[in-house]
């Protein structure tokens, strides 16, 4: 008999053990699973209207006696309630962030926020871009524009806001919106290309140091760090920058029809006042004052798309900054 409950309690044991092996195993791959899903990245969307609400309302809690806040309160319960019977109905803005840095880093959460907003929007939906760039690699600014133009081609009308800086390669993404509204001192244009390089070949020649590159195809490199230029490498880069310029100016002239590309494709930057009257943008205003206003007519939600780093992906990033402020490649910075 004592037999027979050991071998039952042996094999209850072993039962118990599977299951909580089996359990375990699911756990980790759960969690396994919602890690890559954190390292992918996901969208994060928040209702400005209610944190514009929430901020007034802080004020109004010092600024109001008690009871009246309490009144104030209550209406505003009652005013959301019909807010959201009529939300389904109602179109709906998007509001995006764009800050640029020379390779346009922000260029893939754009595309994700862009993505998904394509997803569900409806007829009467518009966008919102708050768009800072002084311009970078023109092939990732280019990219960028692309992106925007998809939203043209869905008919969602988009609105880019430029606060600070909208210039090269930033204007290059901004005319590919329907409006372009900046604030006064906002800096607007810069329609030119640029490539600068360091060049240590006397350097190395003076300390008997020689350099060696050997490349198949006559101007694979045309210009470089450390060996002899030649007048024909410089030429031939010379020609990649005015056919890059030409292209640029295609663009924006094929986006803003009206404007006279001989004055306004110099390289020069101006400020929003004169930008608006060579017709580089449409109004003048701060990016607040756009979302404010939008905010009364309809609901505006913040589309974020969110992934942290890993310290690979930082280093990495640390190191490309570190090199770009050396060697600037072409690009359509102004």
């Amino acid at each position: 008999m004592n037999g027979l409950v050991s071998q039952y309690a042996l094999f209850l044991a072993e039962i118990a053990t599977l299951v909580l092996a089996v359990f375990l195993l699911a756990a980790g791959l759960v969690a396994l699973s919602r890690r890559k899903e954190k390292a992918a990245g996901q969208i994060q969307v928040s209702e400005v209207n209610r944190q514009l609400e929430a901020a007034a309302d802080r004020i109004q809690a010092v600024r109001l006696p008690r009871k009246a806040h309490r009144i104030l309160q209550k209406q505003r319960k009652l005013d959301r309630k019909a807010q959201q019977k009529r939300a389904e109905a109602e179109p709906c803005i998007y509001l995006l962030d764009f800050k640029g840095d020379l390779r346009a880093s922000a260029l893939t959460a754009l595309r994700e926020e862009i993505s998904a907003i394509l997803q569900v929007a409806r007829a009467g939906d518009a966008v919102l871009l708050r768009l800072e760039s002084g311009g970078g690699l023109v092939n990732r600014y280019g990219l960028g524009a692309a992106q925007l133009l998809r939203l043209r081609d869905a008919q969602l009308p988009l609105t880019v806001m430029v606060d600070t800086v909208a210039a090269s390669g930033g204007y290059l993404m901004a005319v590919a919106a329907d409006r372009i509204v900046a604030s006064p001192f906002a800096l607007i244009g810069s329609i030119g290309v640029v490539a600068q390089i360091p060049n240590f070949h006397r350097w190395l020649q003076a300390r008997n140091i020689d350099w060696e590159q050997f490349t198949a195809g006559r101007f694979k490199r045309t210009v470089t760090l450390f060996g002899e230029n030649t007048e024909a490498g410089r030429t031939k880069l010379r020609e990649e920058l005015e056919d890059i310029h030409a292209q640029f100016r295609a663009f924006v002239q094929g986006c803003r029809a009206q404007l006279d590309m001989e004055k306004v494709a110099t390289g020069e930057a101006w400020l929003g006042s004169k930008a608006q009257e060579l017709g580089l943008v449409d109004e003048l205003a701060t990016s607040d004052e756009i979302i404010c206003s939008a905010c009364q007519r309809s609901r505006v939600l913040h589309v974020r798309f969110q992934r942290k780093p890993s310290l690979q992906e930082r280093l990495r990033l640390s190191a490309q900054s570190a090199w770009d402020g050396i060697w600037q490649p072409p690009s359509p910075l102004g």
